[in-house]
Parts: structure tokens; C-alpha cells; sequence
């Protein structure tokens, strides 16, 4: 009887919380079912502006429904991508690497997974000429792209994300900001593909920023990956609220509210 009252009081506080405004929402990559989620925030603007997730390699995760809620409560729409597609959803960490290295390599084809997703978000609500996209990981790689690809956004913000491109892809000119927030120490980045990265903004043209945090690796926005900095993926609770004001600053001047 006692675990049955905690059951029900634990399903009143989750309903009475931003995630229940998360809502499961179909879309298709012509015969590929894609499978993601919307919320509206509680407290909505004129503008409506709009903020699409783009998940980490293992795709829609409790962190990208985590950051949603956050979006939620501050005013914005968000939509969280799915990449992948119904039934090709990564297994375990060998699976993940393959999959998102497939489109990391193909990359016209992860953009157009994120310009569907970007077409579910407004069709949520959001104002298409106010848009943003973030993204963590693999999905920061994405949000790269986004710029890369000259998708209509106002700007874009790669967490802890791949810096890499195909040398041999041709340099165009990146016309929305660029946020950068990247772990100091973070293993999976090398020192080249960092340099390179910067040069390309410069080369480009961008209005970007780069933000290291001391101590932090890979993916240092996830609790989930506990707090040993020696595996290379750890959670830093400093620069996990240090970036999510950076992110609140960067949405403030590219956003209209």
C-alpha cells in the first residue's frame, strides 16, 4: 500500500511537470519512420521561438528530454530529432559509433534529416524565421552542419560536439552566430581537428565563439556518465550550468522574445 501511494505521487508530480507537455510525434524520411518529440512551453510568446534538439549518438535520451523541459519553462518551443529512424536505433556503444559516423561521413543526408525536423517544430508552433539549433555530441556535430548547410536558423550551439569536416569539402561562407562549448579537456578532439575548425570559421567569415571549460571532457552536460574524468566522457556539474547560461545568453541575442 505504501509503494503504491509513493507510485501515484511520483505519476501527479511527473504530470504536473514540464515533461508533461512532451508529446511523441511521427514524421517521415519518405518510407523511414522518424520518431520524435515536441513540447510547447507554459509561458508562450508572440514570437514563438523555437529551439530543435539534436540528440547524441545514441539518439533521443533522457539528457535531450531533460534540455527540452529546460527550454520549456524559459518560453521555448523545442523539438527533439530523430536521427535515426524507427528501427535503426543504436544498441549499445559499438552501434552508435557506426551509425553516427555514417552520417557525420554523409553529411547531406544528416541535413536533411535536420531540415524534417526542423518542419516538426513548426508545425509544433515555432516562428520559422526564429530558430535555433543545439546539440550534444554527435548532435553538436549536427548543429554544425545546420551552418554548414545553410539551413534557415538564427544561429547554432555544438556541446561538447565533433569539430571535424572532409577536408576536401569546399569552404562556404557560415552567415548565423556559432557557439562552441567544449570541454577543455575532452580526449576526442584533437588539437588539429581544433585548429582546423577555427580556421574554418575564420575562413568563413563567422561570428563565432568558442567557450573551453577547465576540467571538463566529453560530454560534460550528462549526469549519466558519471563523474570519472578518466574514461573520457564524464559529467562536470560547473561547466554543465556554465554553458547552459552561455546558451541562455546566446538565445537571448539571436532569439526575438
Amino acid at each position: 500500500m505504501k509503494n503504491i501511494k509513493y507510485f501515484i505521487l511520483g505519476l501527479l508530480i511527473y504530470s504536473n511537470s514540464s515533461f508533461a507537455q512532451l508529446k511523441a510525434t511521427t514524421y517521415r524520411d519518405g518510407n523511414q519512420v522518424l520518431n520524435g518529440f515536441e513540447i510547447t512551453p507554459k509561458k508562450k510568446s508572440a514570437q514563438k521561438p523555437g529551439i530543435l534538439i539534436l540528440p547524441a549518438w545514441h539518439g533521443i535520451d533522457k539528457a535531450s528530454k531533460d534540455i527540452a523541459g529546460d527550454l520549456a519553462k524559459l518560453g521555448y518551443y523545442s523539438f527533439i530529432a530523430d536521427i535515426y529512424g524507427e528501427g535503426n536505433y543504436p544498441k549499445d556503444n559499438a552501434e552508435a559509433g557506426q551509425k553516427s559516423s555514417y552520417y557525420k561521413t554523409n553529411y547531406k543526408e544528416y541535413q536533411t534529416r535536420i531540415s524534417l525536423a526542423l518542419e516538426q517544430l513548426i508545425k509544433a508552433g515555432a516562428n520559422p524565421d526564429n530558430i535555433v539549433v543545439i546539440g550534444y555530441c554527435f548532435g553538436g556535430t549536427g548543429a554544425l552542419e545546420a551552418a554548414r548547410g545553410h539551413l534557415k536558423v538564427k544561429g547554432v550551439v555544438s556541446f561538447h560536439g565533433g569539430l571535424a569536416r572532409n577536408a576536401a569539402r569546399a569552404i562556404e561562407p557560415i552567415t548565423v552566430p556559432v557557439l562552441v562549448c567544449h570541454g577543455a579537456d575532452d580526449p576526442y578532439e584533437s588539437k588539429e581537428e581544433i585548429t582546423a575548425f577555427q580556421q574554418e570559421m575564420r575562413d568563413t567569415k563567422a561570428d563565432w565563439q568558442m567557450i573551453y571549460y577547465a576540467n571538463a571532457v566529453h560530454g560534460f552536460t550528462n549526469p549519466e556518465y558519471g563523474d570519472d574524468n578518466s574514461k573520457g566522457a564524464a559529467y562536470n556539474e560547473k561547466a554543465a550550468k556554465r554553458s547552459f547560461e552561455h546558451l541562455k545568453l546566446f538565445l537571448g541575442e539571436v532569439l526575438r522574445k
